[in-house]
């Protein structure tokens, strides 16, 4: 290339934009963007999604970058996050002064003004919801988090203006039924719809709503929206027959309004539950009508029974995903239904079911041998014999997850390592009959393993983790609290698994600087660490660390006594992508404050 810029002399415009476009990172794009002005230009115009969080004024920080990004499709605001302003406001050829000096006005405005006013400048508002509307008329996805201040007046903006509409999501807004009322008269290709903790709405918005879009509609979620009855789930039913999705969590929907979604929605998918007030009279005609369920979740059910299930397990023969939380009353009877009617499930998770044994889940290892995802928590009757069926039955199994599963023991981890091996994802916690001999069988048998978590687990030691170093590669690794691992262990990850990227070894009590240094040597892609509450790190062994994960972005160390101030430093300035630090604030200078203040928290401040 030297003395031509071939790529601009051959290249055309739409060919360059495409490659913008297969950038993964924000940052490589920002890099492209300064190499000239052709590349500036198409940089922008190749950008699709806008997200952001609680930045200065949002209002004119819209209004700025509907001016600089012509194609946006998607636009994400969560005022749950604090995002600094991403342009420079000194003089520049091309920046619109207007905005420019409304975003001074504001910094002024900051250091001055009211708590109030403060509070209020943070949050994105009707007017900036306009913008939006006006800059962003190719607008296909849109999503206001916690957007407290923007009304029906700005959302109404939106349905008028952006007629490609396809994703709406208003999680935490008060946009009221008229905000509703006018989605439904203007988007007529909205898909997915998003009302989670929208407390302002009531049947009558939502009722205009899916008679206006309801012919599109494919997924919506509804939760704690106390106002919002079965009249409106019975709207859902007549209006929207192509939907695929339905997420419910409310006290105050009842069989009438499910079993109005079951028969009127034969399309459904995915069905969510969280409602009390539903019995087994709804599960029985979702089992009857919605013959093309695939994803079934029900939390918190204290009213239905295994009639539910044996309806599901008769009806339902699409069925994979499965899960079950804290629901009382389901036995072994009715997971064996599910199991023998619904052979091609592959995702199981039971959660805090009491009555669910070890004979439900031998049903699953005999009938559902497709099985790719088992989550087991809180549950106290299955034991080793169900997981060693799991294990000869189950032969794609590649997740599992065991949390206070007391009859758990080593015998049935041996069985589903050697019966499972292409298993990538372990995770076991407070499985306290779980230590080496299952742990070993694992690193033995397999060695497509990747990510292994092993929280509080208190007969698993160094033996083990110098079988899994030998014969897998892990990228995450978590052993916190598990007091019997000690330098050897961590060494011998360090050595085995150079493309380890996560780490959490807090609450090891034996762990100290030669691990670390092991780390810093074979680990060269370490991105993040947990080292809270280990007495035997120093300084130096941090040092050493740091001073070689050079892509490090996260360190928590707090309740390290033989970290300093001065080891606080030094993770600051040895890691230039760091991007948290969770640390004692008395361990933090000054000096250190001032160079990165906005990366540092803190805990226990007062110790």
């Amino acid at each position: 290339m030297r003395g031509r810029d071939w790529i601009n002399l051959i290249l055309p415009d739409e060919l360059i934009i495409e490659i913008f476009r297969h950038l993964e990172s924000k940052s490589s794009r920002d890099a492209c963007a300064l190499v000239c002005n052709r590349w500036l230009r198409l940089e922008r115009l190749s950008r699709l999604t806008l997200r952001i969080g609680a930045s200065g004024c949002p209002d004119a920080l819209v209004q700025l970058l509907a001016r600089r990004f012509a194609n946006i499709r998607n636009v994400f605001v969560d005022e749950r996050l604090s995002i600094s302003l991403p342009i420079q406001l000194g003089r520049r050829r091309g920046t619109d002064r207007s905005v420019t000096s409304s975003l001074k006005i504001h910094s002024l405005a900051e250091t001055n003004g009211s708590e109030d006013n403060e509070t209020e400048s943070y949050c994105l508002s009707d007017a900036g919801l306009t913008a939006v509307a006006a800059g962003f008329t190719k607008l296909e996805k849109l999503s206001l988090i916690w957007c407290s201040n923007v009304t029906h007046v700005g959302l109404r903006s939106i349905a008028e203006k952006c007629m490609l509409l396809k994703s709406l999501d208003l999680q935490g807004c008060y946009v009221g039924d008229q905000g509703l009322a006018a989605v439904g008269e203007f988007s007529k290709q909205l898909e997915d719809l998003n009302l989670r903790f929208c407390e302002g709405l009531t049947d009558a918005g939502l009722i205009k709503l899916v008679s206006g879009s309801g012919k599109t509609l494919k997924s919506i979620s509804l939760a704690a929206c106390a106002k919002v009855t079965d009249t409106s789930l019975e709207a859902v039913g007549s209006h929207c027959r192509s939907l695929e999705s339905l997420s419910l969590d409310s006290e105050f929907i009842h069989d009438k309004g499910v079993v109005a979604v079951a028969q009127g929605c034969p399309q459904l998918k995915v069905l969510k539950l969280q409602c009390v007030n539903v019995t087994d009279g709804a599960l029985q005609d979702v089992g009857t009508c919605c013959f093309s369920l695939e994803l079934l979740a029900l939390y918190s059910f204290q009213i239905f029974t295994d009639k539910s299930l044996c309806a599901i397990g008769k009806g339902c023969k699409r069925l994979k995903s499965l899960t079950l939380n804290d629901c009382t009353f389901l036995s072994d009877k009715g997971l064996e239904a599910v199991a023998v009617g619904c052979a091609g499930l592959t995702h199981l998770e039971i959660n805090g079911c009491h009555n669910i044994g070890t004979y439900g889940l031998e049903s699953i290892a005999r009938s559902c041998t497709h099985l790719s995802e088992l989550a087991l928590l809180y549950c106290q009757r299955i034991g080793n014999f169900a997981l060693s069926e799991i294990g000869r039955g189950c032969k794609f199994l590649q997740a599992l997850h065991l949390v206070d599963c007391a009859s758990i023991g080593d015998e049935a981890i041996c069985c589903i390592a050697r019966g499972c091996c292409n298993l990538k994802r372990l995770h076991i916690r407070r499985c306290y009959e779980v230590g080496n001999k299952g742990i070993i069988a694992v690193g033995e048998n397999c060695k497509f393993l990747t990510d292994l978590s092993l929280r509080f687990c208190d007969r698993v030691g160094d033996e083990a983790l110098v079988a899994i170093g030998e014969g897998c590669s892990l990228h995450h690794l978590n052993v916190s609290g598990c007091h019997q691992i000690g330098d050897a262990g961590i060494i011998a990850i360090a050595r085995g698994c150079p493309e380890l990227s996560y780490l959490d070894v807090s609450v090891l009590q034996d762990l100290g600087d030669m691990a670390m240094m092991e780390l810093g040597e074979g680990c060269p892609l370490l991105r993040d660490i947990v080292l809270s509450h280990c007495r035997q790190i120093t300084n130096v062994g941090l040092s050493y660390l740091v001073n070689n994960c050079t892509l490090l972005e996260t360190c928590h160390m707090v309740y390290c006594p033989g970290i300093t101030t001065a080891g606080v430093a030094t993770v600051i300035t040895s890691c230039t992508n760091i991007k948290k630090v969770l640390v004692e604030k008395w361990k933090v200078s000054p000096r250190t404050k001032r160079r990165a203040g906005s990366i540092i928290s803190y805990l226990c401040v007062d110790l």
